[in-house]
């Protein structure tokens, strides 16, 4: 099951890449060519914080070793193997949501 977050700080109207935190992760928010995308934070790589990077063709690109992922699918470049997630962004008229599963074990215990 996804919950809807709603993002509770302002977002640029530009391009931008940056950390935002919700449901008690820090996610990786970004905006490119007009569309918002979210992702998860750390590279599987090593381990770089993914909202420092910035992006090149549709792909994120870690600022460590300049791993690329895409923002669509979350898959790495070719000949990495990796894969970063991704999070469903929805634009509503109240602000913008990032829908986020949540386990099965949380329901139960809500």
């Amino acid at each position: 099951m996804i919950r809807w977050h709603k993002i509770d700080k302002p977002i640029p109207d530009e391009e931008f890449v940056m950390q935002v935190n919700l449901a008690g992760k820090k996610l990786c928010l970004i905006r490119h060519q007009q569309k918002i995308f979210a992702v998860q934070n750390n590279c599987p790589h090593a381990g770089g914080i993914l909202s420092g990077g910035w992006c090149k063709n549709g792909f994120l690109v870690c600022p460590i070793h300049r791993w690329e992922y895409s923002l669509q699918t979350g898959r790495g470049a070719e000949g990495q193997g990796d894969y970063i997630d991704t999070y469903p962004v929805e634009t509503r008229a109240d602000g913008i949501y990032i829908g986020i599963k949540e386990s099965f074990w949380k329901k139960l215990w809500k």
